[in-house]
């Protein structure tokens, strides 16, 4: 056992001792390191920044910008602890526009490291220069106008600091990492990275698509959606991927405030909500998203690498965002954004098992005019007079589906896919892109719906695409309801009884204002058995029984409120697989081209409600390389 230490007198630590601790907090790493001299460089006004590592930034980080430089005689200041010329009062604390301001960085990383500071200002004859700390000599130096801050053999006189650092290609991943944070920030800003004397990557000024495009990949740039919102003083802006193609991991997940990266829970749930009802499960999406909001509103002063924000409003901010990404996610139909889901690549398949993928996508994008209005009906399965009637895009496809089958040939059908009415066909539907789902030519294996449009093949994968149908016609419906619309339920002729255990029937007693919402109308005819008397409209042809027991599963499980709330849309969700289309089901081809009219007028009609994609498209230059034509 150690023995006691004896007491000590209490004394003010030295200087250096004071930055050596100080350096705890703000040099953790060598990428911390990099993270601060690049917030001061953009700070300073710079459109140009140089950063050149050496042995994952340990041996040497030399960083270089052209901004407005330091003048000499502010040079020892800018080195010396809590010295900075961005705040100067509690008020400029309180509404912070700059990235770096706590004054404590240089001085930090004096203290653990030679550092050499080069800088010259506009009106300067040559530049300056400073080794070592506040206390060394400033010197003449050359170079143009601008700062170099070189910072050498990082935790040299700290040997235990320096044994934590991990090998030289996981801090130079670090390093490299947070200079694409602040990069994607700042695409105004051009930006070169060198490792060991090698040229890594050099990003010019461009603007925040290209940017993201450069420094995510392709991938992100073909799948994702542009997002600009404003709410008073609240602003959101950039891109957020789409649902089909998240990824494994959440690596792929970049949120500013303010033009800060930010590492923010209230945020990250906001987006993560956002996704919930079109994202698979324990999928990650991907985006770069940046929020733009008063300095006073936001306190940026809450963690010493400035990674953690606390709002003002936490709640009001939460659901910006939130409906902000919704509503942007809310277009995934092929009328909407006009992209086809983007198939998940192949290191980064779903456990589920193997996924059709096209060798080529195609965006519709740039045929559709930005204000053009669909002509479909909103509910293409509707019959009447003029309920269901759908254009097609040439002669030949009123010869193909001139009418409805005979009904009474047709085999008795399972669920609620009603007919469309005859079609007619319109020369120019196709050369307007009408439809940008094209008109169904086959069944595959009683589960893809083949159909052709302008630019190829299209495949939907008709449960996948019903269910999110039916999904959101259920969510409407018990939005209405909520907004004083009655729910529109079916009674059904003949109650359909069930067994039920006494915690089933305890529930039905329990919850029944709860079942009622739910457009459910279930009654208790014995302490074993229950009767299903009604149900929502939209759900008339499931099977009663299963659906009885799966609301009273979780009504029992989540609490009348709570599944009401917090549940529903995966309550919803669970109705409307349990009704939507199932494989093997044979469709008419007005079922299926209703089907197609329906899902283009659907929102997030690109996802089922599980995340996955509902269509796919097949270019013809694709099928032409399948059989070689042209080559």
């Amino acid at each position: 056992m150690n023995a006691p230490t004896p007491p000590r007198p209490i004394r003010a630590l030295p200087d250096q001792l004071i930055s050596q601790i100080a350096a705890g907090e703000v040099v953790e790493r060598p990428s911390a390191v990099v993270k601060e001299l690049l917030e001061n460089a953009l700070d300073a006004g710079a459109t140009q920044v140089t950063v050149r590592l050496e042995e994952g930034g340990v041996k040497r980080i030399c960083i270089t910008d052209n901004g407005k430089g330091i003048p000499p005689d502010q040079m020892p200041l800018a080195l010396a602890r809590h010295a900075t010329s961005k705040i100067a009062s509690l008020d400029d604390l309180e509404n912070v526009g700059t990235l770096g301001f706590r004054g404590e960085a240089l001085a930090s990383i004096a203290s653990v490291a030679a550092v050499t500071l080069t800088s010259r200002t506009a009106d300067a004859a040559h530049a300056w220069e400073l080794e070592g700390s506040h206390q060394g000599t400033v010197v003449p130096s050359s170079g143009s106008q601008g700062t170099t801050v070189d910072v050498r053999d990082l935790y040299f006189n700290t040997p235990a600091r320096r044994k934590f650092l991990k090998s030289e290609q996981t801090e130079y991943g670090h390093c490299a990492e947070v200079v694409r944070r602040i990069a994607l920030a700042r695409p105004d800003v051009a930006f070169t990275l060198s490792h060991n004397g090698k040229t890594v990557d050099h990003w010019m000024v461009t603007d925040m698509a290209k940017r993201s495009a450069q420094i995510l990949g392709d991938t992100f740039a073909e799948a994702r959606l542009a997002i600009d919102e404003g709410s008073g003083v609240l602003r959101l802006h950039g891109f957020a991927g789409l649902p089909t193609a998240s990824k494994g991991r959440a690596d792929c997940q970049y949120f500013y405030v303010n033009g800060r990266f930010v590492r923010d829970k209230l945020l990250v749930h906001a987006v993560r909500a956002a996704y919930e009802d079109v994202l698979h499960g324990d999928r990650y999406p991907s985006y770069v998203l940046a929020l733009d909001l008063d300095p006073a509103l936001v306190d940026v002063n809450v963690h010493p690498s400035k990674i953690e924000v606390r709002f003002r409003d936490s709640r009001a901010v939460h659901q910006f965002v939130f409906h902000a990404v919704q509503r942007a996610l809310a277009q995934t139909s092929a009328t909407a954004h006009g992209s086809v889901p983007s198939p998940l690549p192949a290191a980064d398949t779903l456990a589920g098992g193997p996924i059709w993928r096209p060798q080529q996508q195609t965006s519709f994008g740039s045929i559709l005019k930005p204000d053009y209005v669909s002509t479909f009906s909103p509910s293409p399965f509707a019959r009447g007079g003029d309920g269901g009637g759908v254009a097609q895009s040439t002669e030949r496809y009123g010869a193909l589906f001139s009418a409805a089958p005979d009904a009474e040939a047709a085999p008795r059908r399972e669920y609620a896919m009603p007919e469309a009415a005859p079609y007619v066909a319109s020369s120019s539907a196709m050369s307007q892109e009408e439809f940008p789902l094209g008109f169904a030519l086959a069944q595959l294996h009683g589960i893809y719906i083949l159909a052709q449009n302008s630019k190829g093949l299209v495949l939907v994968d008709m449960h996948a695409a019903h269910e999110r149908i039916l999904y959101e016609q259920l969510k409407n419906a018990l939005d209405a309801q909520i907004d004083g619309t009655d729910m529109q339920v079916q009674a059904l002729l003949i109650p359909v009884t069930f067994y039920a255990d006494a915690v089933e029937v305890g529930t039905v007693q329990e919850h029944g204002d709860t079942l009622a919402t739910l457009g459910f109308d279930i009654a208790v005819l014995s302490p074993t058995t229950l009767a299903v008397r009604s149900v929502p409209a939209l759900l008339k042809n499931a099977d009663a029984q299963t659906l009885a027991r799966d609301v009273l599963r979780d009504v029992r499980e989540y609490g009348g409120s709570r599944v009401l709330i917090e549940r529903r849309n995966e309550l919803l969700g669970t109705l409307a697989c349990h009704t939507a289309v199932r494989a093997n089901r044979i469709l008419t081809q007005p079922e299926m081209n209703a089907l197609l009219r329906q899902m283009e007028g659907t929102e997030r009609a690109d996802q089922c409600n599980h995340g996955r994609p509902t269509w796919v498209q097949v270019e013809i230059s694709a099928l032409d390389k399948l059989f070689l034509r042209g080559q």
